[in-house]
């Protein structure tokens, strides 16, 4: 059974308890109006980024998807990429020890909202900060043989949203979206040893964040739930320049100063699955 397949279990699990207990202190014409503070605690996951490769801009104009070639070679990044963190100098596709998969794991954050609750009708909003220990690598391998890794991890997430639900009783059901900012840790990792490497650090990117889940009211003032979320940020600013080192090389041929890195998709992308709990006041 996976992580993810265990929070959703111990979610449903939870919200069965709840009904009964709900029962006993229910007797407001809206549950679901007022300030509440809470949190979350769950599984992040990524999708798979077929395709994903490094781009070249080999004479430093802006223009990247440049072919980076040697004395002998046409192209020396022939061997190919990976999407993930490569664990030697040699591609996989020509006899490597293989690429790691990128990291999943779990997520927490603390929040505060409020709602306001009329019939049926529940609108709201709240404000969101945590993180997770996530990260999106990408590979590249030249036929040197070296490879060439950037990785972006995420430091922490804010997030203010919107919520709109229908309460069936002591039982919300809703959507959620918004907009979100993130502190995103790009890095680079390489096995040539025989040129220079310059990068421009992190960056901060803002993004939206969005999805729907299911909250249970156990007595006045606590509640438990289950949530989905979206979470998509444009990361594009990071870049790797590589120099000629000592005695020149291939990522001089186009301009003295050397080429840049940039990874060929600008999204960070991730989707969370977190039991979430708060106390309304």
């Amino acid at each position: 059974m996976t992580k993810t397949m265990m929070v959703a279990l111990a979610g449903v699990a939870a919200l069965g308890f709840a009904a009964p207990a709900a029962a006993q202190d229910m007797t407001d014409d809206a549950p679901f109006s007022g300030v509440y503070v809470g949190g979350s605690f769950g599984y992040d996951v990524q999708p798979n980024d077929n395709g994903e490769s490094i781009a070249f801009d080999r004479n430093l104009d802006g223009v990247f998807g440049d072919t980076i070639s040697t004395a002998t070679v046409a192209n020396a990044f022939s061997p190919g990429f990976c999407n993930g963190r490569a664990t030697s100098n040699t591609a996989p596709a020509v006899g490597g020890r293989g690429c790691r998969s990128d990291k999943d794991g779990i997520g927490y954050s603390a929040r505060v909202g409020a709602d306001y609750q009329r019939g049926n009708i529940v609108v709201g909003v709240v404000g969101e900060f945590g993180k997770n220990e996530i990260s999106d690598s990408v590979s590249a391998f030249s036929t040197t043989p070296a490879f060439y890794t950037m990785t972006r991890d995420l430091k922490w997430e804010a997030s203010a949203r919107g919520r709109l639900g229908y309460a069936a009783n002591t039982t919300l059901f809703y959507g959620t979206f918004g907009v979100g900012y993130a502190n995103i840790d790009n890095s680079f990792t390489t096995g040539n040893t025989a040129n220079t490497f310059t990068t421009n650090g992190g960056s901060k990117e803002w993004g939206i964040v969005g999805g729907g889940g299911i909250e249970q009211k156990l007595g006045r003032n606590f509640s438990v739930g289950l949530e989905y979320q979206y979470h998509q940020y444009q990361d594009n600013d990071y870049r790797v320049r590589a120099a000629g080192g000592p005695t020149g090389g291939p990522f001089t041929r186009g301009n003295a100063s050397g080429t840049d890195f940039r990874r060929s998709f600008d999204d960070f992308r991730w989707h969370s699955l977190r039991a979430t709990a708060a106390f309304r006041f």
